[in-house]
């Protein structure tokens, strides 16, 4: 079934449009939430409370990507969670170092940027990257692979994606610093 399908499921009230989108991404969103949070149990309740979010979400939203939608919802989801557990056990410390990294580039006091400024900023950012980039990038700290998980899936070393990640990120800096926002 087509997204747009799915979507006007959701508008409809339908339950089906949840079923749809189990079918069609509950793999995809366990992935996201196994990546982050690395407990079955933790990720079936995530996963589940994707659905509930899109129900509640759909409508007004009307998403033009589903799997951006309800991905995002996941990694929310999973991010929330693991932070209210703040246990090292999660994630095998994932999240943690790639906050650090990030922190970096963007400021580590809370509230350096807003949202929105962030993710225009971002949006910008990754449209200048080379595709191989881009998705180490995303990989590394949208999805929260390690690095070696990302680097066996850009088919490199973790030593050059270790460099690439450094260099990108000094990049962003360096871009967020000419945008004005740091």
């Amino acid at each position: 079934m087509e997204d747009t399908d799915i979507v006007e499921l959701y508008h409809r009230r339908s339950e089906a449009a949840v079923s749809e989108s189990i079918k069609k991404y509950g793999r995809y969103c366990y992935k996201i939430a196994d990546n982050i949070l690395r407990c079955h149990e933790d990720n079936e309740e995530c996963v589940n409370e994707t659905w509930e979010k899109a129900w509640n979400a759909m409508p007004p939203d009307r998403p033009s990507r589903l799997s951006v939608f309800l991905g995002r919802i996941t990694r929310n989801l999973s991010i929330d969670r693991y932070r209210r557990k703040k246990a090292e056990k999660y994630g095998k410390g994932q999240i943690s170092l790639c906050l650090e990294e990030l922190a970096e580039c963007v400021g580590e006091e809370d509230g350096a940027l807003d949202g929105v400024e962030l993710r225009e900023a971002l949006d910008s950012f990754l449209a200048e990257l080379d595709e191989r980039t881009k998705e180490l990038f995303m990989l590394r700290y949208w999805y929260m692979f390690s690095v070696k998980e990302a680097a066996d899936r850009c088919k490199m070393t973790e030593g050059a994606a270790k460099m690439s990640l450094q260099r990108t990120r000094d990049k962003l800096k360096k871009f967020l610093v000419q945008e004005g926002l740091i």
